[in-house]
């Protein structure tokens, strides 16, 4: 006899084994159904043809991959073999000047500004024209040249002049003069304009 106390009971129209120790009801096999074992069984055959029919095509490429890298093994060798060194050609130079060849040259790309504010101009109309002349040279020029004399920054050259004299009296001049006085100053004569006259622009200065 077993452990196990097997009864037998029918429920329905089925029959159900009960476990005598674990109350638990098992359905016995039925009578067409195959057992798991021959169904495990089937399984495994399958998968096992199935490996077998992969395994040369997997061989194949091994071989492939293996035949690849012996190739590129073997003109390793060769190149190694042969070396870097191979004969070439000599340039003829006809100067004995040698000058450097034009290499590659990258515009600047600075990370951060160099100075925490931009540049004022230092140069400005206020600062070109410092004041007018009112010497009796200078009165005598208003009146007979249709000129005006200015003392200026030596810093400042014809065009820079004109421009400020334009920019400040709205006036055209026609022509610029200067001359670097003996004291240092720079002084300069501004001719204007035929349609401009000197004596309104100097009663409106305050010259005269």
């Amino acid at each position: 006899k077993t452990a196990y106390e097997i009864r037998l009971s029918l429920v329905g129209s089925e029959m159900c084994i009960r476990d005598s120790f674990t109350g638990v009801e098992k359905m016995p096999p039925k009578s067409g159904s195959k057992p798991q074992s021959a169904v495990k069984a089937k399984a495994g055959a399958k998968s096992a043809a199935k490996k077998v029919a992969k395994a040369p095509a997997k061989t194949a490429a091994k071989s492939k991959a293996k035949q690849s890298l012996k190739d590129k093994a073997l003109k390793a060798a060769a190149s190694v073999k042969k070396g870097n060194f191979t004969k070439g050609t000599r340039k003829v130079r006809t100067n004995v000047h040698f000058r450097r060849p034009k290499t590659l040259r990258l515009p600047r790309t600075p990370k951060y500004q160099r100075r925490s504010a931009p540049r004022q101009n230092k140069l400005d109309k206020f600062t070109i024209l410092k004041h007018p002349l009112t010497t009796e040279n200078a009165m005598k020029k208003i009146e007979d040249l249709n000129t005006l004399v200015f003392i200026c920054d030596r810093r400042a050259d014809k065009s820079q002049i004109r421009r400020s004299i334009e920019s400040l009296y709205d006036i055209k001049v026609q022509k610029v003069n200067t001359l670097i006085r003996p004291d240092g100053q720079k002084k300069a004569y501004a001719r204007l304009a035929a349609d401009y006259d000197a004596l309104d622009v100097a009663n409106k200065v305050g010259i005269i």
